[in-house]
């Protein structure tokens, strides 16, 4: 049984510790869309920050069918990937501003080979491996639902 000083004390680090964990929780909290591509529908989770984008699907060991992740980027540019700390093999197609797929390449998990599109894009969207392929989407298919 606690002593009412010791009670105190540990209301005070309980209350702290909570907090702690609910700013965790908000920062952990991420922002989705709905994407298209022709038929299939995509909820794709944004980073659209340096850091969301640093960290992408790093560490996770699942993603969902028909989820992914879109990367938004403020400058059109030649943005390369790899798969450092990613357990998860993708593959990413690298969209154009008019939200046309430039290139799609495979990519294997826990590797750090770059992946880079054809052209400067401002979008790249991961899906698990074999994604497009197995829903005959590539080049000059077009993205519909991109952030602006």
């Amino acid at each position: 049984m606690f002593s009412y000083r010791y009670r105190g004390s540990f209301l005070v680090i309980l209350g702290l510790t909570l907090s702690l964990c609910g700013f965790q929780a908000e920062a952990q909290k991420t922002s989705h869309t709905e994407l298209s591509i022709g038929l299939y529908t995509i909820r794709a989770e944004i980073a659209a920050t340096p850091a969301a984008r640093t960290q992408g699907l790093m560490y996770r060991q699942f993603l969902p069918d028909d989820d992914g992740m879109l990367f938004v980027f403020e400058d059109k540019a030649f943005h390369c990937f790899w798969m450092r700390n990613t357990r998860i093999p993708l593959s990413i197609a690298f969209i154009a501003d008019d939200g046309k797929i430039v290139n799609i390449e495979d990519m294997q998990a826990m590797t750090e080979t770059n992946h880079c599109p054809h052209q400067a894009i401002r979008y790249a969207l991961e899906m698990n491996r074999g994604w497009f392929a197995k829903k005959g989407i590539g080049p000059n298919h077009r993205v519909v639902g991109l952030p602006k």
